[in-house]
């Protein structure tokens, strides 16, 4: 089997932390791959059964015990089961949970683990870290050291029951069918205001030294200092992370690897050089042997990629080469990403071309669909950034443009933030996620598609794609924008429903809009409502309007459609975003 695609065709589907970093060297460090580590020719390729990835990160079953652990007491085994089985039950056949954010937060053996030192109750811990969760006034800080013993005192629930609760992730998966994976965050920044002094932060972190220096080029950056992580160049960082690696391949029941390179962009210094380059290449191919060595011993198949930006020239530049490991194989799969924020337009296609055809590429759904801010018809709710797992319509339309450019399945990021939000009218429709993978069972369905925007928090340049919106458009002025988008059947009654979100100020009588070519129209609908609710959220801010202009549902091709609009007025408007329907035409208002 050559290729990706002949294989899918085939497949039918703690407690004592190490004292001192230095010693890592010594006892810890990666030994180069054998002959009898690597193979030659095709890497292994994923398996048909992983189409639905769900990635939680280290605090997933912790965050609303409510939910998951109804009947109260002390925190048990009992809620990362139900939650296991909540994925099961919508579809989920992987489960990538997370082990890490800078420190590990399960109770590693091999070094300091997020409760190294913590007694229950203790609330001087977490103090260091209230500048990072933006508690600044004394009432604030406080507030927060309440918050974060009783939110910590539930992983000591089950330290004290002698639970290690990601070996119980694997065996909960286990029993319900579902692949246990593990996400290493590879340069988690939480703890980024307070470097010496926030629990968050890996004793490597703490050091200047070990930080990188240039990896922030902007005062106007969101967060300069989010930019100075760890530096992969230093061998100390890179033992201490194969050390964390190491240990939950080898010591835990995972049947793959995911290196987060989303959490975040850092690695090397900016302008890499190739013998920097290689360098990492060196140390991906010694990580791919520790799986290879561990598939060997199981008889299992051991999965490895990365989640990451889908701008690889930029990623090469800090030491990530992502080309050279999917065509040599190294890499099993990527699953390109923007941050928080979902990517809407990620090329796929133009991925799979610079790759090669012996990875799988996943498309990624971050749970936040834009910047452009929202509101309840009862103004009893507003949002900056809409919560995307509160909206099947808005999922389907997400997955749709990932899979019809090539994406092989779909891997979701921060779906659970709708529910940690606890707001009113906004929850995770988990069932929403079956069969999403599937655009056979997409077609036909209602879906919301958005356009990313530029400005706001966690946009992080220059590793995520260039937004297209907003754009100003002065007197006779015309901009094309692009979307990927599955066709849809004519035979279901369904409609196209292009959405030109303009300033509420801003004249449309001879705003014009036109859809893969067709002749430029005028006519449309000057709305305050969204195209489709997301959740209880179901219109404009007061600083927006929305345009809506109705196109025939079979102009809609598989791949790339282009919007074009003209501002045929003589004063400036301002495009704040672009969104698409395909709903019922019963749906008219």
């Amino acid at each position: 089997m050559k290729t990706r695609r002949e294989f899918l065709r085939a497949t039918t589907v703690g407690a004592t932390a190490v004292s001192g970093i230095p010693q890592l060297l010594a006892a810890a460090a990666p030994t180069p791959p054998t002959a009898a580590d690597t193979k030659t020719g095709v890497a292994p390729r994923v398996s048909a059964k992983h189409r639905n990835i769900f990635n939680g990160d280290t605090c997933v079953f912790f965050y609303n015990p409510v939910k998951w652990q109804p009947e109260g007491g002390p925190f048990s085994t009992k809620a990362i089961h139900r939650y296991v089985d909540e994925l099961a039950d919508s579809g989920i056949d992987t489960f990538a949970i997370n082990a890490n954010a800078s420190r590990p937060w399960y109770p590693s053996k091999v070094l300091p683990h997020i409760l190294h030192g913590y007694k229950r109750g203790d609330r001087e811990f977490f103090r260091g870290h209230a500048i990072c969760a933006g508690a600044t006034t004394p009432a604030a800080v406080e507030k927060f050291l309440d918050e974060q013993v009783t939110f910590m005192n539930r992983y000591v629930d089950l330290l004290d029951a002698g639970v290690d609760w990601l070996a119980e992730t694997a065996k909960a998966c286990r029993r319900r069918g579902v692949a246990p994976w593990v996400s290493i965050r590879m340069n988690d920044m939480h703890g980024q205001r307070n470097f010496e002094g926030s629990y968050f932060n890996a004793e490597l972190l703490r050091k200047k030294e070990m930080r990188l220096q240039r990896s922030a080029y902007s005062p106007t950056q969101w967060l300069p200092d989010y930019r100075e992580g760890l530096n992969y160049e230093r061998a100390e960082v890179r033992a201490m992370m194969f050390t964390q690696i190491k240990e939950v391949v080898e010591d835990y029941d995972f049947d793959g690897l995911e290196l987060d390179w989303w959490r975040n962009a850092l690695c090397c210094e900016p302008g890499a050089s190739e013998r920097t380059i290689g360098m990492m290449n060196d140390w991906f191919r010694e990580v791919r042997a520790l799986t290879e060595r561990r598939a060997k011993r199981t008889g299992r198949p051991y999965t490895f990629g990365f989640r990451m930006p889908g701008r690889l020239e930029t990623l090469k530049t800090i030491g990530i080469d992502v080309v050279t490991l999917c065509r040599e194989g190294t890499l099993d799969f990527i699953a390109p990403s923007h941050f928080w924020r979902t990517s809407w337009d990620m090329p796929h296609d133009e991925l799979r071309r610079q790759v090669g055809d012996r990875v799988a590429i996943y498309g990624v759904i971050e749970d936040g669909v834009n910047w452009m801010p929202t509101r309840s018809a009862d103004d009893s709710l507003k949002r900056d950034m809409r919560y995307l797992s509160a909206s099947r319509e808005l999922m389907r339309g997400n997955a749709a443009g990932k899979l019809v450019l090539g994406a092989e399945g779909i891997e979701w990021y921060n779906f659970f933030c709708t529910d940690q939000a606890g707001l009113v009218g906004l929850d995770s429709d988990y069932a929403g996620m079956r069969d999403i993978w599937r655009l056979d069972a997409l077609r036909g369905q209602p879906k919301h598609y958005a356009l990313s925007d530029k400005g706001g928090m966690f946009v992080q340049i220059p590793f995520e794609n260039i937004p297209q919106v907003p754009v100003v458009l002065e007197r006779g002025w015309h901009q094309a924008f692009r979307l990927p988008m599955c066709a849809e059947p004519t035979d279901r009654g369904l409609e196209l429903v292009v959405q030109v979100v303009l300033k509420a100020g801003d004249a449309s009588e001879l705003l014009l809009a036109s859809f893969n070519g067709t002749w430029p129209t005028r006519e449309h609908t000057r709305s305050g409502r969204l195209l489709l609710p997301c959740g209880a959220l179901s219109h404009h801010a007061p600083a927006n309007i929305g345009c809506d202009f109705g196109f025939p549902v079979a102009q809609v091709r598989d791949g790339w459609n282009e919007i074009v609009v003209e501002n045929g007025g003589d004063k400036t408007i301002t495009v704040v975003g672009i969104e698409l329907a395909i709903r019922p035409k019963a749906m008219r208002t």
